[in-house]
């Protein structure tokens, strides 16, 4: 038996790891399974967690009010060293380019465990980025043994960097945990309509994600402005957005979008609800990197509202539009999604490049192989 230790902390870890720790978990006289989660998302870690009925082995519950990058990064660092002596893995995964990850992959390197990144390759070319996750990711290339990457252009993009052995394409792991939450849901006693009693049978449903740093001041304003435009431009148009609590969206978004009948500023939302809306949605406009890959599995269009994207799959397949925090370009292409069907039909029926939803049994297949148990 192996022991396998996940190190996680966000919700976006949590949903992609969630399927890998389901079919490790399904073999347990080949898989000794350790869960470590620092806690980087508290409230939305635990709902995800709750979900996908994940056990949590070492909580280190570290998220503090206003600590800083460096704080926290010191402090995951410190903590994550108990964890792996206790459990003693064989091997460690992390998952994408938060500061989990990166405190994850170095903590592990300094206990000399082999460390496998799941998300591996993902680049966008300017290291302030997304900041700070293309940097993570950057050095948790160089921190791995393993490489699990998405798609070809990861596989390629590490390849670029020097790193070429021990890498392999396997899909996303996204889609595992999507396909995973659909099942849920139907199974699930539970109405989900009625958490939303404000919306309407008729009318497009246009849903909103938008929180990352790189955005705040003006970038923020216009994306902003942009939804007060599709609001007025179109009154029949339903706009749903699960406002992050950060003060730095929370300010400029009540205050240019708030009282307007067709908008709804909602509190975030938990994984399951998430996944219904964006699945009855007309169309997504986001910053989120998770939601670009989730929602061409359910043929609803892309709006990406960043200047730069390391998931250009999504783009050249004709899922996703790059689209930045331009105000007019922001509105310009809503409307025409909004009144061309044929424009929506061409991106909804695009091929989504992100997998098929067996990404996690390939790489359960490849780390047996790796271990050999």
């Amino acid at each position: 038996m192996k022991n396998v230790l996940f190190i996680f902390g966000t919700r976006p870890e949590a949903i992609k790891m969630s399927p890998l720790i389901s079919r490790f978990r399904e073999d347990p006289g080949s898989w000794k399974v350790g869960v470590c989660i620092t806690a980087q998302h508290r409230e939305m870690l635990d709902q995800v967690l709750g979900f996908f009925q994940v056990e949590v082995d070492y909580d280190l519950d570290l998220m503090t009010a206003g600590q800083s990058l460096t704080q926290l990064t010191a402090r995951c660092l410190v903590a994550l060293e108990q964890p792996l002596r206790d459990f003693q893995p064989d091997i460690v995964f992390v998952q994408g380019d938060t500061t989990t990850v990166l405190t994850g992959a170095l903590a592990a390197f300094y206990q000399q465990v082999p460390v496998a990144h799941i998300e591996a390759g993902l680049r966008s070319g300017n290291r302030y980025s997304p900041f700070p996750e293309e940097l993570n990711r950057m050095l948790a290339g160089r921190l791995a043994d393993y490489h699990f990457a998405p798609t070809p252009a990861a596989v390629a993009s590490l390849a670029a960097e020097g790193i070429r052995d021990n890498v392999w394409m396997v899909g996303n792991t996204v889609i595992d945990a999507l396909q995973d939450a659909l099942s849920i849901l139907d199974e699930m006693d539970v109405d989900m309509s009625e958490r939303f009693p404000f919306l309407r049978e008729d009318g497009k449903l246009v849903l909103v994600t938008g929180h990352r740093r790189e955005s705040f001041g003006e970038p923020f304003e216009n994306i902003c402005g942009a939804l007060a435009d599709i609001s007025a431009a179109h009154e029949d148009v339903q706009i749903v957005y699960p406002v992050h609590l950060n003060p730095n969206v929370q300010e400029p978004v009540r205050r240019i979008l708030a009282g307007r009948d067709n908008i709804h500023l909602i509190e975030p939302l938990d994984y399951a609800s998430l996944v219904w809306l964006m699945s009855r949605a007309w169309m997504v406009l986001t910053d989120s990197g998770g939601i670009q890959e989730e929602a061409p599995s359910l043929g609803v269009p892309v709006l990406v509202m960043r200047d730069v994207t390391e998931r250009m799959e999504g783009i050249e397949a004709g899922t996703a539009r790059l689209v930045g925090t331009d105000r007019q370009a922001i509105v310009s292409e809503a409307l025409r999604l909004i009144e061309d069907e044929e424009a929506h039909r061409t991106m909804a029926n695009a091929v989504n490049p992100y997998g098929d939803g067996t990404a996690a049994r390939r790489i359960v297949d490849i780390t047996r192989m790796l271990l050999r148990p």
